[in-house]
């Protein structure tokens, strides 16, 4: 039996290794490190929706607005959790006013 591995920082705090996860977009697949499979799911979409707001061309902008992903499969090795994402160019319910919100909402049937 092995036991996870423990690392100790200066604080004398224990850090959570990090696992390894594979993102399936329908389009592509990339592989992450992290520590939960919504988090993950998180951070990849923050990335994406950066991108989307860093970007000045408007023609751009709508080239990978409609380019964004709908459903998200985050897999590790044991469990995969499907995720469908909806997005909105303008908030209009928690975050209003805010671009290129998004909610994700996890899918029980994989």
């Amino acid at each position: 039996m092995t036991l996870p591995k423990i690392r100790f920082s200066r604080q004398s705090r224990f850090e959570v290794p990090k696992r390894e996860f594979t993102i399936d977009t329908d389009d592509q697949k990339v592989e992450v490190e992290g520590h939960t499979h919504k988090n993950v799911a998180l951070k990849y979409l923050m990335k994406r929706r950066r991108s989307l707001l860093m970007t000045k061309d408007p023609d751009k902008v709508e080239s990978l607005y409609y380019n964004l992903p709908q459903r998200l499969k985050v897999m590790g090795k044991h469990k995969t959790h499907s995720y469908a994402i909806n997005w909105e160019k303008e908030g209009s319910t928690d975050f209003q006013g805010s671009r290129f919100v998004f909610v994700l909402q996890e899918n029980n049937n994989v």
